[in-house]
């Protein structure tokens, strides 16, 4: 008997079982699915959503936002912070920033110690001033970028370091206000760099009073915080690394499963390094790593000055991917438009170490990304400029300052806008929500006369 023949025949003595007295064939029951698999720790059920524009992730393409510039007289009292350099000083050959904002569009500026080649003094912007803010949310906006992940320093919101508490709750509530203004999706992300594990407990009571201050659940007064398996979305970043970090991935576990069963479910993103999946390199070689990321909801590998160009390996991102989707993790890949940190080193040596080569290698790591699988992106960073990866409008390199004798900035390529880097950004934005006529080829920019 043939296949075909075969399975006719138990069609039709289906049908006929299935008939009732009256000669009408009864509805067969549904077929039984099993639940899926629950990890230890991991809970799937959460809250109604309705109401929210960033229910899930998927789709999004968010980056990463620092806000942790200050500048003298922005009322912080916090000095030109992470602007400067040595002994606390930011002026020519000592900074640590390796990148220059394009100021033409700040309102609120601060006049540095730094001039331009024709003797004119140069400016920069304070992440405190509420401007600021608002400034970089419309420009997500304006390019089509969904939103940002706020980052939120352990180290710098703990009550014994009140100033850098008081700044970054500012920059937060300023961003909050400005995502609900521009519709911009925006979550918490916390970075637990520099921190030891009897440190936990004071992210665990920062989160719960931000959740109170600020209405976190309350979709009315936020409605674009991104939420993730139906439940608002946190971020523990820096978790797994063989850098000789203080905490453990059994003190970060043993957070996770706090915050997990705390009174108010959550979401969890973890920050993990870029050799997750095979333990190698920058990762430390522990298979607890795994199980930690199977009780998550979300992994992002920290891809930042892992390759170039030349070495951008895309089977490491499918095998990720893969892996991911098998323990019904998400997966958000990272993309980076280049790195550089000569200033911060004071070693000119480093400056354009990973070259950005016109966006280019930013967008092959988008189309592999996309390409491969990803159903959402992290992009690194949106205003980082000490390390030179940010996105944001930048001074072009024939228009930034000059940094004494043997020191220098760089900036975006001179043939390039400054927004450039703005526009790949919101290109991905589109890709991924369905756009059609990309390709591994950077797209042209039409500009209107």
């Amino acid at each position: 008997m043939n296949r075909l023949k075969f399975v006719g025949m138990l069609l039709g003595m289906g049908l006929l079982l299935g008939c009732s007295k009256g000669g009408t064939p009864s509805p067969e029951p549904p077929p039984t699915k099993e639940p899926p698999k629950e990890e230890p720790g991991r809970d799937d059920t959460g809250y109604d959503t309705s109401g929210l524009l960033y229910p899930k992730y998927e789709g999004l393409v968010m980056a990463g936002y620092q806000g942790w510039f200050n500048a003298v007289g922005d009322g912080a009292d916090r000095g030109w912070y992470h602007y400067r350099g040595a002994d606390q000083k930011f002026e020519p050959g000592i900074t640590n920033v390796d990148f220059w904002p394009d100021m033409s569009e700040y309102t609120k500026k601060y006049k540095t110690a730094f001039q331009f080649p024709d003797g004119s003094d140069a400016y920069v912007f304070s992440s405190y001033d509420e401007e600021t803010i608002d400034l970089h949310f419309k420009w997500m906006k304006d390019y089509g970028i969904d939103g940002v992940h706020m980052q939120r320093f352990l180290g710098e919101v703990k009550p014994t370091n009140p100033s850098g508490k008081q700044h970054f709750n500012k920059v937060l509530t300023s961003a909050l206000k400005a995502a609900k203004k521009y519709g911009r999706a925006i979550s918490i992300m916390y970075d637990l760099s520099g921190s030891a594990p009897e440190d936990f407990k004071y992210l665990e009571a920062d989160w719960k009073e931000l959740v109170e201050t600020h209405k976190l659940y309350d979709k009315a007064q936020n409605p674009t915080y991104l939420w993730h398996n139906a439940k608002p979305l946190m971020t523990l970043w820096g978790v797994g690394f063989s850098d000789g970090r203080k905490y453990s991935i059994a003190d970060v576990d043993k957070m996770v499963t706090n915050l997990k069963s705390g009174e108010k479910k959550v979401s969890i993103m973890l920050g993990v390094p870029y050799y997750w999946r095979t333990l190698d390199k920058d990762t430390e070689n522990s298979t607890a790593l795994h199980d930690l990321i199977k009780k998550v909801d979300i992994i992002m590998p920290w891809a930042v000055g892992r390759y170039s160009s030349g070495d951008f390996n895309p089977n490491q991102v499918r095998d990720d991917l893969a892996w991911a989707t098998q323990q019904n993790v998400t997966y958000v890949p990272l993309a980076f438009p280049g790195f550089s940190w000569g200033n911060m080193h004071n070693d000119p040596t480093r400056y354009d170490q990973i070259p950005r080569e016109g966006g280019t290698f930013m967008w092959k790591q988008i189309a592999t990304l996309i390409k491969a699988g990803s159903k959402s992106l992290y992009i690194a960073m949106f205003d980082e400029i000490d390390e030179a990866t940010a996105i944001f409008k930048s001074a072009r390199a024939n228009e930034v300052p000059l940094n004494g004798d043997r020191l220098k900035f760089i900036g975006i390529e001179n043939h390039l806008p400054t927004d450039h880097y703005l526009w790949i950004t919101g290109e991905a934005a589109k890709w991924i929500k369905g756009g059609s006529g990309y390709t591994d080829q950077l797209p042209v920019r039409v500009t209107s006369k």
